[in-house]
Order: structure tokens, then C-alpha cells, then sequence
């Protein structure tokens, strides 16, 4: 079975960055696994944390930016490189010491998109911002 970004990828479209959730940004879920770690609900704390950072796939293509979370109730966000015109990246203190954070997108017709958790927010931005700019060239 093949990630959620190949299958939404057009004939041509190639995939010029791809982001993973931040471990450190589920370190609460942890936290929680380890301090219930001798009860079945310890269990159920990292399988929460692992299934979140696994099931989100985020990525950027020299046509749109992709965000997919959930692996039962699956949520996904799509928005063409034209239409992005804002993108905020939100970190905390302990985000900026571990390197994760929020990135908040808006487009046009599109509500805010907020993607949580994303290891190294500003590569992922910077990125974005290039990418965006040899789509205009």
C-alpha cells in the first residue's frame, strides 16, 4: 500500500519535500505511557502517540501542499501552490528548543489549515516559500 501523498500525485507532479510529526511534540502522550506504563492504559498512551505520528503525511510537490491525518477518521488538506498566501509558523519554548511547531496555512477559499506538530517548521516553510516561487517562474 503506497502513502497517501503518491496516490494524490498527478501524471508529471514530483514530490519536492516531505515532513514528519516531531516526536517531541507527542512527548505528553509519552509522558503519560511512562507514568501508566504498569497499567493496560500505559499501552494505549504510546499507541496513540505512535499511530499519530504515523498516519501523518505532510509534503510539499511543485503543485500543491498535502497534509493527511487520521488513519480510521482520515482528514486530509490540499492547496494549490497559487492559492497559499499566508503560512505562520507557531513554536513554543519547549518547540523551539526541540525543533517542532505549528504551521498555520491559508489560502484563497480555503479556511485556515493548521498543521501540528511538524519537526523543523522553518525548513518546511522556507521550502514552501522556494517552491512558490519557481511555480510563479
Amino acid at each position: 500500500m503506497g502513502s497517501f501523498v503518491e496516490t494524490t500525485l498527478a501524471p508529471g507532479e514530483t514530490v519536492k519535500y516531505q515532513a514528519r510529526v516531531s516526536v517531541w511534540s507527542l512527548w505528553f502522550l509519552i509522558l503519560l505511557g511512562v507514568a501508566t506504563m504498569w497499567f493496560v492504559v500505559g499501552f494505549v498512551f504510546f499507541l496513540i502517540a505512535f499511530l499519530r505520528w504515523w498516519s501523518t503525511e505532510l509534503a510539499i510537490t511543485d503543485k500543491k501542499v498535502v497534509a493527511k491525518y487520521g488513519l480510521i477518521s482520515r482528514q486530509t488538506v490540499e492547496i494549490l501552490l497559487p492559492r497559499v498566501e499566508s503560512i505562520q509558523v507557531q513554536q513554543g519554548f519547549i518547540g523551539r528548543i526541540c525543533n517542532f511547531g505549528t504551521l498555520v496555512m491559508s489560502g484563497t477559499g480555503t479556511a485556515q489549515a493548521p498543521i501540528v506538530g511538524i519537526s523543523n517548521p522553518l525548513m518546511f516553510r522556507r521550502v514552501l516559500l522556494s517552491v512558490q516561487e519557481e511555480f510563479k517562474s
